[in-house]
């Protein structure tokens, strides 16, 4: 599966800590867009598509998550709990996150601007797209 899980060097002191993303540095692409997703409802599953082009990187900034991961051949699920930590997840990936603790804060770059046509919203789809 095409995925990959990023360190982040953290700087810090006494006084707290630091990660700091750069793009075509420790962020493996061009940052197009910044988004992050909180305040999620219990049970709740966020996502559930697969883009056709978009790479992303997911953060958890705050809190935990599990993200569950689909190419079409194999599944995996990660569990993101730390922010010096970033998911890599290429496209033809299908992705669903859960399990949102209450304080949790997932950020998400991605290497493209929004664009409704890259999304693929319906597993039976993406699965016989994907093969």
């Amino acid at each position: 599966m095409n995925i990959e899980l990023l360190d982040f060097k953290v700087m810090g002191d006494e006084r707290g800590s630091l990660v700091s993303l750069e793009e075509n540095k420790n962020i493996p692409f061009e940052i197009k867009r910044i988004y992050y997703i909180f305040g999620t409802k219990e049970k709740v599953r966020r996502g559930s598509h697969a883009h056709k082009k978009l790479k992303q990187v997911l953060i958890c900034v705050s809190g935990s998550c599990s993200i569950f991961l689909d190419d079409g051949n194999e599944t995996r699920t990660v569990f993101l709990n730390d922010p010096s930590k970033g998911l890599v997840i290429e496209h033809m990936i299908w992705r669903e996150m859960y399990d949102f603790s209450p304080d949790c804060v997932l950020m998400v770059l991605a290497d493209q601007y929004y664009d409704e046509a890259d999304y693929i919203r319906d597993y039976e789809e993406f699965s016989g797209g994907n093969e």
